[in-house]
């Protein structure tokens, strides 16, 4: 098993009293700062960092990539390093591993354990993603919980569900849509959604 990454919500937003994460999280936060093994700035530095993060840095990714044939090849190759060749900053040591969709493979993303995701590239994940059912359901019955998203995937094209780790993220590389020569790379990036990076959805016109 790989360590667990814990979401919890903020609660002292919706005027509820704090749970015990929470609790637990103010008091190593002021116990940290107390001892001088971290400072308030750096706390707020990092959660801008954070915040800063969106699917339109993957869609960045994406787009040069369909339009850059050695940057999608090193990509590939060495995803993280391939980031951070477009100024995307990774702030842990994770792996990131981009998968292509092609005409014979589609490629979905699971966590399995928790709700590893590839956030320097993608931001937070969604609410689905961290749910029970599609962390069971994606690995047992991954067409039929595309099916759902409205992505049917043909039975002659292999469906590969790759399950995150804390040490290794994905990132899935979609098929770039027919009827898109005419579109600059900004224009295409438009088109990239958080979803096709996950792989529940293509991306279209």
């Amino acid at each position: 098993m790989h360590p667990h990454e814990h979401e919890h919500a903020d609660q002292s937003q919706s005027g509820e009293s704090p749970g015990y994460y929470e609790i637990m999280e103010t008091a190593v936060r002021e116990l940290l700062i107390e001892r001088r093994l971290i400072d308030a700035g750096e706390i707020r530095r990092q959660i801008e960092v954070l915040d800063s993060r969106t699917p339109a840095l993957g869609a960045k990714v994406v787009a040069r990539a369909w339009v850059d044939p050695a940057f999608r090849g090193r990509l590939l190759a060495d995803g993280r390093a391939a980031c951070e060749e477009l100024g995307i900053s990774f702030y842990d040591d994770t792996r990131l591993i981009v998968l292509e969709n092609t005409d014979a493979v589609h490629n979905l993303i699971v966590c399995t354990l928790c709700s590893c995701y590839p956030r320097p590239v993608l931001g937070l994940p969604p609410d689905w993603y961290k749910l029970k059912p599609y962390r069971a359901r994606a690995v047992r019955e991954p067409r039929a919980v595309l099916a759902e998203f409205g992505t049917v995937i043909p039975d002659n094209i292999e469906i590969r569900v790759s399950d995150s780790t804390a040490q290794v993220r994905y990132l899935v590389l979609p098929k770039r849509p027919e009827d898109t020569e005419a579109l600059d790379e900004t224009q295409l990036a438009a088109l990239v959604t958080r979803d096709a990076m996950i792989g529940v959805v293509p991306v279209t016109l």
